[in-house]
């Protein structure tokens, strides 16, 4: 079984991969297209060690959709962790052949976080506007798909992960709760500009809303995410 999960950024996406390294059946992948995506459009002017991640990976999505859905791996569950933004360029097709999930994250807890690092953001790399793309795409073509909202699973991440996995057809396993504080082996070399809190944990933490204000010149950007963010909830409600 091939997973895709499909996030924009800092939206927990990084305990999931955490989580789903801990069963005993899965191999996780950590942004196997980022390389393509910072070599295909202009984030590499933006991206913190964006050289390094070109050099680490190969650049070329065509040839890294091939590896995600024939590549030999030694366990009967691959998890690859992807950026929604990160499809740019790439035939949507290889998504009839994996089980895919997407993984949103309210806006207001999302864009102090993302600003940190990117410090002008625009909505091609928060994500949300392609998310909804995206269900349009597995929609139209019957392809089932699961909706993880951010907030929920950290709110109650057990009956949370046991709706994935039964959406997955895989049982779930209590280890996915927890893991080892540190870099982990299957961190992509841009862990050390984006990782840090995730590092630092040893499961999911507890929900706490963001106390930051929104900056004013991101009030346009936070209000077209939002409203983004409300129709993707809507799509999760018939789950």
């Amino acid at each position: 079984m091939r997973i895709s999960l499909w996030s924009g950024p800092r939206n927990i996406s990084t305990a999931l991969m955490y989580s789903f390294a801990q069963r005993s059946d899965t191999t996780v992948v950590d942004e196997p297209l980022y390389a393509h995506y910072l070599t295909t459009t202009d984030a590499h002017t933006y991206h913190p060690g964006a050289e390094e991640v070109i050099a680490s990976q190969e650049p070329d999505g065509e040839k890294v959709v091939k590896q995600i859905l024939f590549g030999a791996y030694e366990t009967p569950v691959v998890f690859f962790k992807n950026m929604t933004h990160h499809l740019a360029g790439l035939d949507w097709e290889f998504l009839k052949k994996t089980k895919n999930l997407i993984l949103t994250r309210d806006p207001a807890d999302m864009l102090p976080s993302y600003t940190k690092q990117v410090e002008k953001p625009t909505m091609r790399d928060v994500g949300y506007e392609m998310h909804l793309e995206l269900i349009r795409f597995l929609k139209k073509n019957s392809q089932p798909f699961h909706i993880i909202d951010s907030k929920a699973v950290l709110m109650n991440p057990e009956s949370e992960l046991t709706a994935v996995c039964d959406f997955l057809g895989i049982p779930f396993e209590r280890g996915m709760l927890s893991w080892r504080a540190g870099p982990r082996p299957e961190d992509g070399v841009w862990a050390k500009y984006w990782y840090h809190n995730v590092h630092k944990s040893i499961g999911f933490q507890p929900y706490q809303p963001r106390e930051e204000e929104i900056p004013l010149e991101l009030k346009p950007l936070y209000i077209e995410c939002r409203r983004a963010y409300e129709k993707i909830l809507s799509h999760a409600l018939n789950q």
